[in-house]
């Protein structure tokens, strides 16, 4: 049977064999929240890079771009990291080119994988699905912050473990019943539970708490970006008539 497994932070992924698995990369605040939303409103490939200077040169064919660094949007950029930026005409059918501070670079190391799939609360249950048919051994990286373990991201894969469990996957350690057990503690109410804690705080202080809220949503959006030839697609995306 096939094993769910979870890595804590970018910094660890040195530690995991991701030959033959499918790695769900997940920055739940905001960046793969923000790639799901824009793929729901109709982007045709997202490029996700690690830094500015490779992100503005992707404008000059034709790609839209999209920076964040510490929660705030880049200067000269198209977007910063909001979903709701996204949630525009002018996304529909665009390729975006996309670099923030913690999930670009989750995808990033993971290109080892057999596959990568962009996970966010807003698409788990399509992702779970997906994942079920794989049948392959999955690891959920979550960004983090700056290299450090941060709550949102392993309460996301705690929902992810939850339910692959219950489909007849086995628990790869005990990074998957810690993530496991805070989700559970948590679901509840995941806003409040996360209200100490230091991303959500650093959200607050920039006064985008409303980013918060939209990205604790579950099963808001029936998308699956996946990594294909250097750039991201949606699998559920409609062919156009």
């Amino acid at each position: 049977m096939p094993s769910i497994d979870v890595c804590f932070s970018p910094e660890l992924i040195h530690l995991f064999d991701l030959r033959g698995k499918a790695v769900v990369a997940v920055d739940i605040l905001r960046a793969s929240s923000t790639m799901v939303t824009a793929f729901a409103h109709g982007a045709a490939t997202i490029i996700p890079v690690t830094q500015l200077e490779e992100c503005l040169g992707l404008a000059k064919q034709g790609c839209l771009t999209a920076a964040e660094r510490d929660g705030i949007k880049a200067e000269g950029f198209d977007f910063g990291n909001s979903p709701f930026s996204y949630m525009i005409p002018e996304v529909k059918g665009s390729t975006i080119a996309i670099t923030t501070t913690n999930g670009t670079r989750a995808i990033r190391l993971s290109e080892a994988a057999e596959e990568i799939v962009i996970g966010s609360f807003l698409n788990l249950e399509t992702v779970v699905n997906h994942l079920v048919e794989l049948q392959l051994d999955v690891l959920v990286v979550c960004a983090g912050w700056k290299g450090m373990f941060n709550l949102e991201d392993s309460l996301y894969a705690g929902a992810v473990a939850e339910q692959l469990l219950e489909r007849g996957f086995s628990s790869g350690s005990d990074a998957t019943l810690g993530a496991l057990h805070l989700y559970q503690n948590a679901k509840a109410d995941l806003f409040q539970y996360l209200q100490a804690s230091s991303h959500v705080q650093r959200m607050q202080r920039l006064e985008i708490t409303k980013d918060i809220h939209f990205c604790l949503q579950h099963n808001l959006y029936d998308v699956l970006p996946v990594w294909q030839n250097d750039k991201l697609v949606n699998l559920k995306a409609v062919p156009v008539a």
